[in-house]
């Protein structure tokens, strides 16, 4: 027996209605080991970025050093540092 031939839709992409999408194929996955994906300094950089922006407290370009420098702290002071923008900012004042 042969196998099945995979037919793909043919896709109508001037029109505005949904198509369906070939099933992924296993042997194009990335290998990605997650503890090397990120080194706790990268961790601690992106959590600080993600919590000072769901405080509504955007980061301003030049606060580029010192979000870097509070990134070498251990996990135990970066957990802190987040736990306490979390729990404890308040949204941003509207400007007027």
């Amino acid at each position: 027996m042969t196998a099945p031939a995979t037919i793909s839709p043919a896709v109508d992409w001037d029109a505005e209605a949904d198509f369906m999408l070939p099933p992924p194929d296993p042997t194009q996955r990335l290998d990605m080991a997650p503890p090397a994906l990120l080194t706790p300094r990268d961790r601690h950089r992106l959590s600080l970025y993600a919590t000072l922006t769901t405080a509504g407290i955007p980061p301003h370009p030049d606060d580029a050093r010192a979000i870097d420098a509070l990134s070498t702290l251990d996990d135990t002071v970066a957990l802190a540092i987040c736990r306490w923008l979390s729990t404890h900012a308040h949204p941003a004042m509207p400007l007027t």
